[in-house]
Formats: C-alpha cells, structure tokens, sequence
C-alpha cells in the first residue's frame, strides 16, 4: 500500500476491465471527445449524467483512474464488487444518513490523496431522457476540498441498454468531457447555484450530442431540455 497509496492500479485494472468488455462485443461505437485533465493526479470531483448501466463501460475509456461513489449493494457482487473494495472505491446506503455520512467523509480523504471522485449527481438512472434533479453532494464535496468539478457528458447510453432491460442495442455512444468548472472562494451557500450550473452545462451539451447523432426525434417518455449554445468540441 506503501507503494500505491491511492490504489490506483487496482482502480485502473477495473476500468480497464470496462474496456476490454466493450470491445467483446461489437454492437456499440463509442467515442471520446473534450478536454482531457493535465495531471491525472489532480483531485476532481467529476460529475456524469446517469441514462444506462451502459455509462460504466462508456466512462472506464476516459484516461485516467477515478474512485467511484456507488450503491454499497454493488460491493457484494463478485469478482468486481471485491476488486472495488480494494480499488478504494466508496460504497453507499443512499436512505441511511450515516452511511452518507461516512461515504462523504471518505470521499474527502480520496481528494486528499490525489484521487479524483466520479459521483453520479442524478443519484440513479432515468427513466425518462429528460435529466433528474442533482443531488447537493457532489457539489459539497468540491466546495469543501476546494477542488474543481469535472462535468462528463454521456449520450447514446440509454438507446443501447435501456434501463431495465437485459438485451444490448446496437448503436453509437459519446462521453464527452467539458471544461472543469472551478470551486476556490466558494462556500456551502454557493452549492445551490454551483449545482444548477453544472447541470445547465451537462444537460446543453448532452443535447448538442444528441443533435449530433440524430437523437433529438420526439419520444413518448419525455422530451429534451432547449439548447442556448453549442457544445464544447475539442476532440480526441
């Protein structure tokens, strides 16, 4: 532990076990685009949209090792629930204060180590494609270790497995990672401007890809949010 006090090996052995299960089986076209972090080192707290189980595999391709915040029941799933144990990631009771609590605090000492966070703000997947409320947290987390947010847009996730289904879809997938959103002076006052912020930029890019992959066609469960901008569009 001596040697790799962030466990980051194990952490990026997992990921890289998210990729090799994607390339196993061709339906998916993936694609990363954005600004990719300098210093994989640098502690952020990077915030996703959450449409698919698809979103894990889809994110393991970014460049760098994350600890997760995940649900605690995920933990006893094995060989991967043990391996995330080791990797340091964090588990969590979302309806036990206390659990929340210590998830929280060990998110922090994860910042401390240099290791950047990946929490899902919405707190579960959509049913709908329109974007669930964020969850403070996330944003919190950033304003008290006074690290930046890290937004990570994933688009295409939900058409290629939808939630409560057992069968893939073939189709094109887009993680797309925006410019860091940065947290220094702020305080516990400012999370409720810094979340709907966030949120803003994730749900205006996400439908910039969706425009991009042809995605934008009316559905029965719900519509998309308005566009003000284009999309950050720097691409790997």
């Amino acid at each position: 532990a001596w040697l790799d006090p962030g466990r980051f090996a194990v952490g990026l052995l997992l990921q890289f076990g998210g990729v090799v299960a994607t390339a196993l089986q061709p339906l998916w076209r993936l694609r990363l685009s954005g600004r990719w972090i300098a210093d994989p080192r640098r502690p952020y707290v990077v915030v996703a949209n959450h449409e698919s189980m698809a979103d894990i595999f889809a994110i393991c391709h970014l460049p760098w090792g994350m600890k997760w915040l995940a649900k605690r029941e995920v933990f006893w799933i094995p060989p991967v629930g043990p391996m995330m144990a080791m990797a340091g990631f964090v588990g969590v009771v979302r309806k036990d204060r206390t659990s929340r609590a210590r998830a929280f605090e060990l998110c922090r000492r994860r910042l401390e180590q240099r290791c950047p966070i990946l929490i899902f703000p919405e707190g579960t997947r959509a049913v709908t494609r329109d974007l669930l409320p964020f969850r403070d947290g996330a944003f919190r987390l950033a304003i008290e270790a006074q690290v930046p947010i890290l937004p990570v847009v994933v688009a295409g996730t939900r058409q290629v497995w939808p939630k409560g289904s057992l069968r893939l879809r073939p189709g094109r997938v887009r993680v797309h990672v925006l410019d860091p959103v940065p947290t220094e002076g702020l305080t516990d006052a400012d999370v409720p401007v810094l979340r709907e912020e966030v949120r803003r930029r994730i749900a205006r890019a996400r439908e910039e890809l969706w425009r991009e992959m042809g995605l934008l066609q009316p559905e029965r469960e719900g519509t998309a949010q308005p566009a003000r901008s284009s999309a950050h569009q720097s691409t790997t």
